[in-house]
């Protein structure tokens, strides 16, 4: 059993897009992505400082682009695919959902959104590492924060205003330290309820089809194969928590023992050699697979 997943934002790196000019014909595609996104991707993929590319707006259209052109660098079937928060989006594309001028529109759309509400409020995220889950998510509650991310055995990341990010380090778990992450806003919580509206909208018109291969969801780690209801959870995902933890254990319940992660590659590999036992964990770098 095989699965091919693609990173979120925060895997973003400068000059990422590089070795996938090298494919014949990727320079007009990610021209053409730039007119539908209003984004020089390429400027962006090669030049742009990692402090432009963290930019939400900017991130978020260039992962999705770096996943797919590193799509053509696999060369095996696989049976199922999944991608981490934004990375939900070359998942389905790859697995015939969207098309991916469809979907590189729609992230387009998504990063200004959740761009907007970031910048509306100030919001933080933090990485909760260690302690039991019980008492990590009810000191979560008691800062005033919510869940953005249940990442796997050991780290869930919370999200909230600045001020109950602050309340959370202040006051962390037992047996557990709290580590502020370098993000724009707080993702996956009810603040980013206008981006949810949205992306809403901006798939409200798209052709959607059944999923070739089966979409383990973040948003309830089930793997899933109806088109409409893939598009459904990754629009409520956008204000929910992304569920890492229930798609490692989906892939671990299915057999997976090979588990290939597409560019920006590193962080997803990161998770499943912590959350998944005896996998051969590959990864799609530099225009090759390697492991």
């Amino acid at each position: 059993m095989r699965a091919l997943v693609a990173p979120g934002q925060g895997a973003q790196k400068p000059g990422l897009l590089l070795p996938w000019l090298e494919f014949e014909g990727n320079r007009e595609l990610l021209a053409h992505w730039s007119d539908l996104t209003g984004l020089d991707l390429i400027e962006h993929g090669t030049k742009s400082s990692a402090e432009v590319i963290r930019d939400t707006a900017v991130a978020q259209p260039l992962l999705t682009a770096a996943a797919l052109l590193s799509y053509e660098a696999v060369d095996r079937p696989f049976d199922l695919v999944a991608g981490h928060s934004v990375g939900e989006f070359s998942a389905i594309v790859i697995a015939g959902v969207l098309s991916a001028d469809d979907a590189m529109a729609a992230v387009a759309a998504r990063g200004r959104a959740m761009a907007a509400c970031a910048a509306a409020q100030p919001s933080a995220m933090a990485a909760v590492i260690g302690g039991g889950p019980d008492e990590v998510l009810d000191a979560i509650g008691a800062a005033g924060a919510w869940a953005a991310n249940f990442n796997g055995p050991g780290q869930i990341v919370a999200g909230g205003t600045a001020a109950a990010i602050n309340r959370l380090a202040g006051s962390p778990p037992p047996g557990a330290r709290v580590v502020a992450l370098d993000v724009a806003g707080a993702f996956h919580t009810p603040l980013m309820a206008e981006a949810e509206h949205a992306l809403g909208a901006a798939l409200a018109q798209v052709a959607v089809a059944d999923a070739e291969v089966p979409v383990v969801t973040n948003h309830s780690g089930l793997a899933m194969t109806n088109g409409r209801q893939i598009i459904k959870h990754i629009i409520s995902q956008v204000t929910r928590p992304v569920r890492w933890d229930l798609v490692l254990e989906t892939f671990a319940a299915r057999g997976v023992r090979d588990h290939l992660e597409l560019a920006p590659a590193g962080v997803m590999t990161g998770l499943a050699r912590r959350g998944l036992r005896d996998v051969n964990l590959e990864r799609v770098d530099r225009a090759a697979v390697t492991s």
